[in-house]
């Protein structure tokens, strides 16, 4: 039987999948935290599944800084071995908690395999009605009960690329302000308006790896901030095309960058329009191969794309009518 709420512990230990994390996981730890001089969340993940468990164990170390979270490989214990998972929980952490915190029926027996209290937190979900099952059916549906770097983890992508003077930031900016939502800026840009022009100062390689490193995080910061719906003028995939165009390769270490985020639509900007130097394009003579080469890159990857071309009512239009059929 558990001991009064107001006992006090010294070691305690939150254990489960948290796939992924949610108002009701956090309810838990934060729970254990007030009872506890110091709690383990042990995060249990198989390889197999869609959200990594590094992940929803970085979630985790950020939601709860002073906490200690041990990421551990699903061994193939059957969920109803309760003995099986307190020999190896004591495996895993060397030592026997003072107390265990759970919200599932399994807790007693678990708690009595490890040799310790169990305590159990709003098992019919009362005070925080959700489960992580519900949120990986409709995570946008909940998206309430998320932190919000979880719930940006769900939010549709929609990233807007396309060659030198083709519009992309308007209409990325347009497209935000039809949603009323966050948009991400082209990182790139800024840094090469701050970057030495001239002769002596080639584009090297690292640096494209530093613009597409700096463009994921970017999106990621501001995906915390959007309603469900995130915007981005360029991303990571479209760095390496501008690494092929500036130094004639193609670069293994932005391409993997790229891979770290993955975008539901994109939306490639027509270059049918007049080509209007700003003071820093240099393109405009490849500005047809740009546009070929984004084109047979996204067809390669089988990338989810559009083109949108003519005015910029019309390129809104269409481009709104791709994102709502998402």
């Amino acid at each position: 039987m558990p001991k009064p709420p107001n006992h006090r512990y010294g070691r305690g230990l939150v254990i489960g999948k948290f796939y992924p994390p949610h108002r009701g996981h956090k309810y838990l730890i934060d729970t254990a935290a007030a009872h506890c001089e110091e709690v383990t969340v042990i995060v249990c993940h198989k390889r197999s599944e869609t959200i990594p468990g590094t992940l929803r164990a970085e979630w985790l170390q950020r939601i709860h800084p002073k906490a200690h979270v041990k990421l551990m490989e699903d061994n193939k214990l059957a969920d109803d071995d309760s003995a099986g998972w307190a020999a190896w929980t004591k495996e895993a952490l060397g030592y026997v908690p003072d107390a265990v915190f759970t919200s599932e029926a399994y807790g007693d027996p678990y708690a009595a395999f490890l040799g310790t209290v169990h305590v159990l937190v709003d098992k019919d979900r009362v005070t925080i009605p959700i489960s992580a099952t519900k949120v990986r059916g409709n995570p946008r549906a909940y998206a309430e009960f998320l932190e919000p770097m979880v719930k940006a983890h769900f939010a549709w992508r929609v990233c807007v690329i396309g060659a030198e003077s083709t519009g992309t930031p308007t209409l990325a900016r347009t497209l935000a302000a039809h949603y009323q939502t966050a948009w991400v800026p082209e990182y790139g840009r800024t840094y090469a308006e701050g970057r030495p022009a001239n002769p002596g100062q080639p584009w090297r390689s690292e640096e494209f790896t530093h613009i597409a490193r700096a463009q994921n995080a970017l999106e990621d910061r501001l995906a915390e901030t959007c309603d469900g719906l995130l915007i981005c003028d360029t991303d990571a995939f479209a760095t390496g095309v501008w690494h092929e165009r500036y130094l004639g390769t193609r670069s293994a270490d932005v391409e993997r960058l790229a891979r770290q985020s993955n975008h539901d639509l994109y939306i490639v900007t027509g270059d049918e329009i007049p080509f209007v130097q700003d003071g820093t394009r240099d393109g405009e003579r490849i500005r047809h191969w740009m546009h070929g080469r984004f084109l047979e890159r996204l067809e390669e990857d089988s990338k989810p794309f559009i083109v949108v071309r003519g005015t910029p009512e019309a390129r809104l239009k269409a481009a709104v009518q791709a994102i709502d059929e998402l």
